[in-house]
């Protein structure tokens, strides 16, 4: 194999050994021997990597990969944008943790964050810092929708996905990520509105019993239905569930549904938050208001760890430091969240998303007469392309992990999720450019191409 001294640039795929890479390899094995069965990347995508810029990143041999997974959707403007780093730096040498006491980049960030919510929304919602993952603002929503109703049971559904930590994994309707050991008690899984593997077998335009309408019966139903819960728990497309965008509809009759009834309907946003969809949290694509927006992720916009709830003032019931925590005040992360919400307005970073999500859609429209391939959605950034085999319809776990594979020797990392994992997902950063889409789309398709002759 062949390590490269002077290594290309970081503008574009370059892969020029086998992978790992000899300098990988070590890394990988040092890794293995140290942590544990549950680490998930590199078994999949077998590279160290040691630097970033924008929408790409190198190895320890040289090799560089245009990252369309960008830290799970956490790099929304790629690796160490500049403006970022200044901020942080900035920052560094004046204040980094501060719990949840009030300082100035707080004060801007959390400003900042009010200003991009819908107008009618900004009067009367409040902020919840948590920290510092997006499963601790899952566990933070729970908590505050059941002190303010006083009621117990959760309403999740079918295949989402909250987080690892014990109550988010319970509302998970994943169950292979939801071990029996970890259901959270009060708990129900209604279908999600997933018409392309509708768990019925209806089709959308024939279903005699939708989704919303087995919720309502559920619900209203006083001998044999539901209990009123104390939350719905809504993910507006879900990215592990496989980037299934929910039907305008469902949304529309679960929110009637939960305000006609008093239930808070929360709103996860940990993926779909910040630009992702192509409005700055994808609520505003169904033209719903929730009463409790879930989001972390991207709120920093360089991957520093940040998570908030921001939440209608009437369910600020919960009494001083009834929830608490040591890492609420990340004040790096405070400062480039803000500058990166400037960098948002200023550079037109949702129509960039919008325009690429158009470009996307035409640049994998070829896939639609392919036989392996069931189904190809998404909405802004957020892209999924569900495999699966013509002769049985089983869920093409295995050509899509080639798919992944192939993906990676041409230079392009993507992510698996879904049945099976079946579903080849795509987060790029929000402002990734025309070209390098057009670059990685071709890679794909290449890579498709190429997984598919060796499944025949």
């Amino acid at each position: 194999m062949t390590i490269l001294d002077h290594p290309a640039p970081l503008t574009g795929p370059a892969v020029h050994c086998d992978l790992p890479g000899p300098r990988s390899a070590e890394y990988l094995a040092r890794q293995d021997r140290r942590e544990p069965n549950a680490r998930g990347g590199p078994r999949r995508l077998p590279i160290a990597i040691t630097e970033g810029a924008g929408s790409f990143v190198r190895d320890a041999d040289g090799n560089v990969f245009i990252d369309f997974l960008a830290g799970a959707g956490v790099l929304s403007l790629g690796h160490n944008h500049p403006e970022l780093v200044a901020a942080m730096t900035a920052q560094l040498s004046k204040l980094t943790h501060a719990l949840d006491f009030a300082t100035p980049v707080k004060d801007e960030f959390s400003e900042a964050q009010l200003t991009m919510l819908p107008e009618a929304l900004r009067p009367r919602m409040k902020l919840h810092f948590c920290g510092p993952a997006g499963t601790n603002a899952v566990e933070a929503a729970l908590k505050l929708c059941k002190t303010a109703t006083g009621r117990g049971g959760v309403v999740s559904f079918q295949g989402r996905f909250h987080g690892s930590a014990h109550a988010a994994l319970g509302l998970t309707g994943l169950a292979g990520r939801r071990p029996s050991a970890n259901a959270l008690p009060g708990t129900h899984y209604p279908p999600y509105s997933s018409c392309p593997r509708c768990p019925a077998g209806h089709a959308p335009d024939t279903c005699a019993a939708t989704c919303p309408d087995l919720l309502e019966r559920s619900l209203h139903d006083p001998d044999c239905g539901l209990p009123l819960p104390a939350a719905v728990v809504l993910e507006l497309v879900q990215g592990e569930g496989g980037v299934v965008p929910a039907r305008a509809d469902f949304v529309h009759r679960v929110r009637e549904l939960t305000r006609e009834l008093g239930i808070p309907l929360i709103v996860d946003e940990l993926r779909t938050g910040w630009g992702r969809t192509g409005t700055w949290f994808a609520f505003e694509r169904y033209g719903i208001e929730p009463d409790v927006i879930v989001a972390s992720k991207a709120l920093s916009g360089i991957g520093s760890p940040v998570s908030l709830i921001i939440y209608d003032e009437r369910l600020d019931n919960w009494a001083p430091r009834t929830h608490a925590g040591a890492f609420r005040g990340n004040q790096l992360a405070f400062a480039a969240g803000a500058r990166a919400i400037e960098v948002v307005n200023r550079d037109s970073v949702l129509d960039n998303v919008v325009e690429r999500g158009y470009q996307f859609e035409e640049l994998l429209s070829p896939l639609a007469s392919h036989p392996w391939v069931t189904d190809v959605r998404g909405a802004g950034l957020m892209w999924g392309i569900e495999l699966a085999d013509p002769r049985t319809g089983a869920p093409a776990s295995e050509l899509a992990l080639a798919v992944q594979n192939h993906a990676l020797r041409r230079g392009l990392i993507v992510e698996l999720g879904g049945r099976g994992d079946s579903v080849v997902r795509l987060l790029p950063p929000l402002n990734v450019t025309a070209d390098v889409v057009r670059t990685a789309a071709g890679i794909l398709l290449a890579a498709l191409d190429s997984a598919t002759r060796e499944a025949r």
